[in-house]
């Protein structure tokens, strides 16, 4: 079942080339550009005022790194080849050998993302939507088996429930020690652009 589905979506981007190339151009900068927005998070707070998106991009990152960390011990008990190792077919737009089980990709891309929805419904359906294109992505462009992104999706929720519910005076302990670090840098930059 799981190389049928893999094989009905990947032979989309066999047969229509453009497919497999967008999304290996998006797979490229998908990481970075999750990192990047929910870094931004931080700069929507403004110094000294209401936390919420400090807390978010932190839990976020949190559940990030927890999420990653799982991948990494489920990748060392379970090296599950990859479609194209084990079924012998074209595979232009991946050649990594690595585990594929789960997706880091996806595992880390819907932990930020359900991070970030326990603050913000909107802002977490953005990040939602973002990372559902990153997940799709790697089947379009033959990395992973849909168990594969499956499983990255309930690792991400998972991690980021621990870090929400079980881990939130962490998570706040490390956003008031950075926010005094870049507060102050904050406050200096917005005077000096009111001025």
């Amino acid at each position: 079942m799981d190389w049928r589905i893999f094989k009905a979506i990947y032979d989309v981007s066999l047969h229509h080339h453009w497919v497999g190339t967008l999304f290996s151009d998006i797979e490229k900068a998908s990481i970075p550009v999750m990192v990047v927005i929910t870094a931004a998070l931080w700069f929507l707070s403004r110094p000294g005022g209401d936390r919420k998106w400090k807390l978010a991009c932190g839990s976020g990152f949190a559940a990030a790194a927890l999420s990653y960390v799982v991948a990494f011990a489920i990748h060392h008990a379970y090296d599950r080849p990859r479609p194209y190792e084990s079924h012998q077919i074209s595979h232009p737009w991946s050649n990594t050998t690595d585990a594929t089980f789960p997706s880091d990709h996806t595992t880390v891309s819907f932990a930020i993302a359900f991070a970030v929805l326990s603050f913000d419904v909107a802002a977490g359906a953005i990040f939602l939507v973002v990372a559902a294109i990153i997940g799709v992505g790697r089947l379009f462009i033959g990395a992973h088996y849909p168990s594969d992104v499956g499983a990255g999706i309930v690792i991400g929720l998972l991690a980021a429930g621990v870090v929400v519910r079980f881990l939130p005076r962490f998570v706040s302990w490390v956003v008031s020690y950075v926010e005094r670090l870049t507060d102050p840098v904050l406050r200096s930059l917005g005077r000096r652009t009111a001025e």
